[in-house]
């Protein structure tokens, strides 16, 4: 069991947005994501932990899309009315809300800012994708000074081994990774 102070812990949840979930993924789908994100931020809340809802999203002329050079480019384009909208049912009133233009959530964007604010030195992560926002945005935190837990069960990426090699090879070294029923929110 992780114990951790809901005082100075919060939840941040990655591009848990219509867009992004029901793409195919890996080695669980969206929709089990999703649920397992819903759990967490119902016991953050619970316990009285900030929960961080993150979205990306660009500006409708694509204005602040990152265009360096890539060998696969993937500009967003023709994205549907609503891609950029958090799953229905997943906020509620008091969470935080943060918009990215990027993968990781800290960069550009007041997330920094909210959870200082606020006392928080320890994030929990889960969201989608485990290789791209979610290990982002957990380096990112890292290097901003926080203590890191990723919910393994509360991420997905595109596939499997995507998925696995950042579980079991990248955060082991910036982060604690465990399932979602290990994480214990008590004030000590």
């Amino acid at each position: 069991m992780l114990r951790l102070d809901p005082r100075s812990t919060a939840l941040v949840l990655i591009d848990l947005q219509n867009g992004v979930v029901g793409m195919p993924l890996a080695p669980r789908s969206g929709a089990e994501v999703v649920q397992a994100g819903r759990h967490l931020a119902d016991r953050f809340r619970q316990a009285g932990a900030p929960v961080v809802l993150v979205t990306v999203d660009f500006a409708a002329d694509g204005g602040d899309v990152l265009r360096q050079p890539v060998d696969k480019p993937r500009l967003p384009g023709g994205r549907p009315a609503g891609w950029a909208d958090l799953v229905d049912g997943l906020a509620r009133p008091g969470d935080l809300l943060v918009t990215k233009h990027q993968w990781g959530a800290f960069y550009g964007t007041a997330l920094d800012l909210k959870l200082r604010r606020r006392g928080i030195r320890t994030i929990v992560l889960g969201g989608i994708a485990t290789n791209m926002g979610v290990e982002s945005t957990a380096r990112q935190g890292w290097e901003h000074g926080y203590a890191v837990v990723v919910a393994e069960d509360a991420t997905a990426s595109r596939t499997a081994d995507m998925h696995a090699f950042a579980v079991g090879t990248i955060f082991p070294l910036i982060s604690r990774v465990t399932a979602s029923r290990n994480i214990e929110l008590r004030n000590d």
